[in-house]
């Protein structure tokens, strides 16, 4: 539908492509530079310290110096000065990179570690002395954090602890760009307000907080929405504090702008507005999907956009960057070059009318997912729509399908080197680390280059510890690890101690799991996560049998690191992917036994799986409190300010890692191995299927995948409704129930193992 169209506005001076590159690298410089000042960055760093470390952190001088850095990347300087009160001395150009210095000593000094999975902190008594100064210097200006979509599949229940804790690892990481986008709708609503939308068409655009991403890039409305009241203001109150903590660590925080999607409400205010209904998206029909996208010459662009961002700017300050995806996952309206060029600059000028010195952030995901329609004409055109250097491009998915290679280096536009990972917040072992050593470093020293950092755009979080560790060590680094030796020393600091078993075990994955090669994708695609067929995917890219035997070697070091909290996860972590391997072979048994009509063989294999392996794994998972289907749950829960919100926020939670969608749109896509997950939903999934075979055989009627999923849809949508607790606190012995798991199973899966993959 598109509607008469207004007056064009002229073109605004300057708005144009700038040639040459110096330019750009001096107005990334002039619009980045307003960070928290020195003292306040000197304390936030000592209070990080304080709360890492607590009485131990008197020992450890910091300090913040933007000298050292003398206008270019960050810099940080360990050594130890004369006397016997301070151990270390740590002076970083920002806070940032005296946090980034303070890990580095913790982590190669005292053999600590930091992860999502836990803390390893055991320190020396005292604290080691350095022999010599230490003098780091980050190869480019920018060390980002955070995928867009990982805002709903992690972030959405977060209160301010969760967020605290998330800060300190990012400050400790080196972290220096990362988007602060909480507390948006309540902005955009009171735009939407004062521009004469009612209360009914707000609500029937925005959608339930855990798809709230992708409302914010034009994917969805309405889906599992409305948004109740109180969200909006405990969404304010996070966002004042986490802008707050992150600018008091000398972090660029990155906030939302206006991209040119619409409410429809808008076209009931505005009658003459020139709007079109985009196309739905992925398995969504216009139910959910098809917002409307405006003209980037009609008036009302600029208004919206710059009134948007004027509200945002005065609610919560600004460093000037801001991020905007117009095209995300979605087919532009047309390929005419002219037409790519007038929508960026049209959200350029959106920001410029509110901040004259905005940068723009942009994810670069579309151009290496529709590779079809983003030839090279039209990336040149949405890209030069923005003068050169007012844009930095996230080349998301730069370990697997680097788009500066084939764009010549984003035609001169700057761009962050990122590593994509993980799709979803899946569970599964995964890694590229090949890619990721030797990536960044090829991308510096590609022609005419432009990158100006590294980044982590994971989808989801708090999985695979080790890459993200090893990713935010190569953004200090000027030349690629010895990866083996790395991983090594990965694993003693990891569980505070050596051990020759545990170290084996990460060399053995190191070489398999995370050593994928060619073009990667971590979706989960294990047969356990998946609406079961007999057209199931269980091709592994690594010998299964290095996680068998990776599996023996961690549960040998049990005496010893038993007690470490991060040993007890990896425990996990990797009992359970040997499990998955497991479901694999369990799946091709019942499928060679169905079409060979073998009922015994069926009936043994299907009971084993569904009635032993199964209940076992989520009893695994349940023994560890980061494996909690309850956990994520409780924390949707706790987010309510009534039940009605607690029921509608639960139901959100619960359909996002199952159905995702009202009718499976998007089924399993953020699976998760989970204790009461795997159980109440992917058990009775493999149960039905296992017994829907068996009658098959008895009858002698054939299978029909249809009506199986129309029966499978009624267990995954029960299961998103039922009104079962979960419990958020872990039960039973992880250690024993990997040692039960491995005795019952070891022997026969090596045996599988080794004679071919499956």
């Amino acid at each position: 539908m598109a509607v008469r169209r207004g007056p064009e506005p002229g073109p605004e001076p300057g708005s144009g492509p700038v040639p040459g590159l110096a330019l750009p690298f001096l107005l990334l410089l002039a619009v980045t530079a307003g960070r928290a000042g020195d003292a306040r960055q000197e304390e936030a760093v000592r209070a990080l310290a304080r709360r890492l470390l607590g009485p131990r952190a008197a020992a450890v001088s910091l300090s913040v110096d933007p000298a050292l850095a003398a206008g270019g990347p960050d810099i940080y300087r360990l050594w130890t000065p004369p006397g016997a009160g301070v151990a270390v001395a740590v002076a970083g150009s920002s806070g940032v990179a005296a946090a980034a210095g303070l890990y580095r000593y913790l982590r190669d000094f005292c053999g600590c570690h930091l992860s999502w999975s836990g803390a390893q902190l055991r320190l020396p008594d005292p604290l080691p002395r350095l022999r010599a100064e230490i003098r780091a210097a980050a190869p480019g200006r920018y060390r980002y954090y955070q995928n867009v979509c990982a805002q709903s599949y992690s972030f959405a229940w977060w209160d301010w602890a969760r967020w605290e804790r998330e800060i300190d690892w990012m400050a400790l990481s080196g972290i220096n760009l990362a988007p602060a986008f909480a507390g948006q709708e309540a902005v955009w609503q009171r735009v939407y307000r004062n521009l004469g939308l009612n209360q009914s068409e707000i609500d029937k655009y925005f959608t339930g907080p855990a798809f709230l991403a992708w409302n914010r890039m034009g994917n969805l409305r309405r889906w599992a929405g409305p948004l109740p009241p109180a969200w909006h203001f405990k969404q304010l109150y996070l966002q004042y504090r986490i802008v707050e903590r992150m600018r008091s660590l000398g972090m660029t925080t990155v906030l939302p702008a206006f991209a040119g999607h619409v409410p429809q409400g808008i076209l009931r205010v505005f009658p003459r507005v020139n709007a079109t209904r985009l196309g739905h998206w992925s398995h969504f029909d216009c139910t959910y999907s098809c917002i409307y996208l405006l003209d980037p010459e009609d008036p009302m662009f600029q208004v919206i956009g710059t009134l948007f961002l004027k509200e945002l700017i005065k609610e919560f300050g600004t460093d000037h960057v801001y991020s905007a995806d117009t095209f995300n996952e979605m087919t532009p309206l047309s390929s005419d070059p002219a037409y790519l060029s007038r929508v960026s600059n049209a959200v350029f000028r959106s920001m410029t009318g509110a901040d004259p010195k905005a940068l723009w952030l942009m994810q670069g995901w579309l151009f290496q997912h529709q590779p079809d329609f983003w030839q090279p004409a039209q990336v040149r055109a949405l890209l030069h729509g923005v003068p050169l250097g007012r844009m930095i491009v996230l080349d998301l998915f730069a370990e697997s399908k680097p788009v500066y290679q084939w764009t010549e280096s984003f035609y001169g536009q700057p761009f962050i080197w990122c590593m994509l990972h993980n799709f979803g917040g899946n569970h599964g072992l995964f890694g590229t680390v090949e890619a990721i050593n030797h990536g960044p470093f090829a991308a510096r020293r590609f022609p005419n280059s432009t990158m100006v950092g590294t980044g982590l755009v994971p989808e989801g979080i708090e999985q695979n510890d080790m890459v993200y560790e090893l990713m935010n060590e190569l953004g200090w680094r000027q030349e690629p690890l010895d990866l083996p030796s790395w991983v090594t020393r990965y694993a003693e600091r990891r569980y505070g101690a050596p051990n020759a078993a545990a170290a084996s075990a990460w060399r053995l994955l190191l070489r398999s799991v995370y050593n994928c090669t060619g073009v990667c994708v971590n979706h989960n695609r294990s047969p356990l996560v998946r609406r079961p067929s007999l057209r199931m995917d269980t091709e592994l890219w690594y010998n299964a049998s290095d996680v068998f035997e990776a599996w023996r070697l961690l549960l040998s070091a049990g005496a010893e690191l038993g007690s470490s909290p991060a040993f007890l996860y990896d425990l996990v972590d990797v009992t359970r992917q040997a499990a998955q391997q497991l479901v694999s072979h369990y799946y091709l048994s019942i499928r060679q036994a169905f079409q060979s009509h073998a009922l015994p063989e069926l009936l043994t294999a299907g009971g084993v799986l569904v009635y032993d392996l199964l209940p076992e794994l989520d009893s695994l998972l349940s023994s560890h409190s980061l494996f909690l289907l309850g956990r994520w749950l409780q924390s949707a829960r706790a987010v309510a300010t009534s039940d009605q919100e607690a029921e509608q926020y639960e139901l959100n939670a619960r359909n996002q890692v199952t159905l995702w969608g009202p009718s499976g749109n998007i089924l399993d896509y953020a699976n998760k191995q989970l204790g009461g997950l795997v159980l109440d939903y992917y058990a009775v999934r493999w149960s039905l299927f296992v017994s829907v075979l068996v009658e098959s055989l008895n009858s002698g009627r054939p299978f029909h995948q249809d009506q199986f999923n129309q029966a499978v849809f009624q267990v995954e949508r029960g299961f998103i409704y039922n009104k079962k607790r979960y419990p958020a606190v872990p039960s039973g012995d992880t250690m024993e129930i990997s040692r039960k798991l491995f005795l019952k199973y070891y022997p026969s899966a090596l045996r599988h193992s080794l004679a071919g993959p499956a």
